[in-house]
């Protein structure tokens, strides 16, 4: 039996449709659909959605707020708590905390994730291998890329470059770096793209995680991708020192960047908590000047990073929420730009990753859907609507109900 959803909203200037799904795939989006040996879904105008995408995010320091306090809410002092807490890690703690934020993303809607997993010569693997088991187990639910990821750096941690090679031949499916947390921004920068090269693999950088200009290497990753012919294969994270560029000096930047096809993800719940710690009044709102990017073609996403650890205290989850705060702190709440924060959720960070071609909600596509509980779709996120449908390949995974009682 197939599953058809009746008078849903795709867009907020048509008409409502159905969608018909056979197996896995949508097989027909049309006006009155005979529902004959289908399971029905009635969606009484409600909104259906490609699932979300969360394109970065730590599922293996996930969920230790209570054991990793970062007192003075730095980035400095962030790294250095959980450097020294990650030797504590356990095989199966790292298991269950991961399976848990991943079972709260499904809950929330996330279809598809890349997800980031660290190692280094003080911890080994441990963990690694329980994300890359983790995908597998859960592969039938959701599409999971694991970043091999460097936090302690790769240079100045003798023994993490060779684990780079190990890690990619145990199925990493994407070389990660971070270039600021090592002796050179740019050797490690050589490093990633020289190992990306030999397994042909996109690359993903925690890129230029601080408040000032100064000590950055955007420029650098923009020349070396094209140079090496990378473009549309490489992503960088945070990138807030781009909020501390003067408009003139920004501008190049920005084109060189959709130049080489790099895409952004603005990771609003990690970078407002830490950002701008030192200033004493005026505070930065440090987040990446998302608007002036995606205005000179640069593919921007929001992702939510970390949940419940010492980088972010709190999350549950939601990227509805971490779009909501990107709207508030990237002043995206304009009349032309707030319909389209929905993008940044699903179809920009989809492209990112490269499933474009494989995701949206369209004839011939995978029925990877949610539908959720807005009428309309611009409105989505600032309704903070509950996911009631959440749809993997044509299986319902998640149904949720909702009642409420008035007494007034």
């Amino acid at each position: 039996m197939g599953t058809l959803f009746k008078n849903v909203r795709l867009q907020d200037d048509t008409d409502l449709v159905d969608i018909r799904i056979d197996g896995e795939t949508i097989a027909e989006i049309a006006s009155g659909i005979d529902s004959t040996g289908h399971d029905v879904i009635e969606g009484d105008g409600r909104v259906v959605l490609p699932g979300l995408v969360e394109a970065h995010i730590h599922l293996d320091k996930a969920l230790v707020a209570d054991r990793c306090l970062n007192r003075s809410g730095t980035v400095k002092e962030a790294i250095a708590v959980t450097a020294e807490l990650k030797p504590t890690f356990t095989s199966e703690d790292v298991r269950e905390r991961a399976e848990k934020t991943l079972r709260m993303e499904i809950l929330n809607g996330v279809t598809h994730m890349r997800t980031q997993s660290e190692f280094d010569p003080a911890g080994g693997f441990t963990g690694f291998h329980d994300i890359m088991a983790l995908k597998e187990r859960y592969k039938n639910y959701i599409d999971m890329q694991v970043v091999a990821f460097p936090q302690e750096g790769i240079h100045k941690a003798p023994g993490t470059e060779q684990m780079m090679y190990e890690a990619m031949d145990m199925g990493a499916d994407i070389v990660g770096g971070v270039p600021y947390n090592d002796f050179s921004a740019n050797d490690h920068i050589d490093t990633v793209f020289e190992i990306a090269k030999k397994y042909d693999k996109p690359i993903d950088f925690h890129q230029d995680f601080m408040d000032n200009a100064e000590g950055t290497s955007i420029q650098y990753v923009i020349d070396k991708t094209i140079a090496e012919g990378f473009q549309g294969r490489v992503a960088v994270g945070h990138l807030t020192s781009l909020g501390a560029f003067e408009p003139e000096a920004l501008k190049p930047i920005a084109e060189g960047m959709a130049q080489a096809g790099i895409s952004v993800f603005s990771l609003p719940a990690t970078d407002l908590h830490l950002g701008g710690r030192g200033d004493t009044h005026n505070v930065r709102r440090a987040l990446t000047p998302i608007r002036f990017l995606r205005s000179h073609g640069v593919n921007v996403s929001l992702a939510s990073n970390n949940i419940r650890n010492a980088f972010t205290p709190y999350g549950n989850g939601d990227l509805f929420q971490i779009a909501l705060l990107g709207i508030a702190g990237g002043h995206l709440g304009g009349a032309d730009d707030l319909p389209h924060v929905i993008d940044m959720i699903t179809t920009c960070p989809a492209d990112a990753l490269g499933y474009g071609d494989a995701y949206g909600v369209e004839v011939g596509k995978p029925a990877d859907l949610i539908m959720v509980d807005s009428r309309k779709r611009a409105d989505a996120i600032i309704d903070l609507a509950t996911k009631l449908i959440v749809m993997k390949r044509g299986k319902v995974l998640v149904r949720t109900t909702k009642e409420t009682e008035w007494f007034i």
